[in-house]
């Protein structure tokens, strides 16, 4: 049954369990961001009331990879300009401009067998591309969520509502993957930011 992840949750960092039930462990999921596009006739409306220029919302989901809980090289980010980690163990399915089409319009899968033992946490996050340019936040974007899907079993394990009151919020820490136990667990953060980049993001980690 999939967890419903709420922005309240981010104060007691909720864990969910990826592994429970899963006699085989957990071993490979994927990270599917989505969102619909604006309505090209609330544009010019859209222009008049907050300055927006009526350009579709470019969402991008990324992970950071952590030695540590640390982010020791730009080459752990993964994101659309660097689709696949050189462990082969993350890879960005390639980036969505504008939200078009029905289901998950970015992806990332995570593969745990292949990862080094040495990362020990996945940061996961989602940032408005030239936010502060097209006057754009995650309040006025329709329908955009992110989920985490267990793809041995094809089953959603939990999604966040990333349209649930986040004004303002230009980026978003969506949560963490992170091992305890030698078992894959996710805690929600839910922070939304005014990170105007993912380098700014990053930074957040080194």
């Amino acid at each position: 049954m999939s967890v419903s992840l709420k922005k309240g949750q981010k104060v007691n960092l909720s864990k969910i369990n990826l592994s429970k039930g899963n006699t085989s462990g957990l071993s490979k999921v994927m990270i599917g961001l989505g969102w619909d596009p604006i309505k090209k006739s609330a544009g010019s409306l859209l222009a008049n009331i907050f300055g927006f220029d009526g350009a579709d919302y470019d969402l991008d989901a990324s992970a950071f990879l952590l030695k540590n809980g640390r982010l020791a090289s730009q080459k752990d980010i993964v994101y659309f300009g660097r689709l696949q980690h050189f462990s082969g163990a993350v890879e960005h399915m390639g980036d969505s401009l504008t939200g078009d089409g029905a289901g998950d319009d970015e992806k990332i899968f995570v593969d745990f067998r292949r990862l080094p033992p040495e990362y020990d946490r996945i940061i996961l996050v989602v940032n408005i591309y030239q936010a502060l340019a097209r006057n754009q936040h995650f309040g006025q974007i329709r329908n955009a969520y992110i989920r985490i899907v267990d793809l041995t079993k094809n089953q959603e394990m939990c999604r966040f509502d990333l349209s649930e009151d986040y004004s303002g919020a230009i980026a978003m820490i969506f949560g963490e993957l992170y091992k305890e136990n030698n078992e894959w667990q996710f805690c929600a953060i839910g922070e939304g930011t005014i990170d105007p980049n993912l380098n700014s993001l990053s930074e957040r980690y080194k």
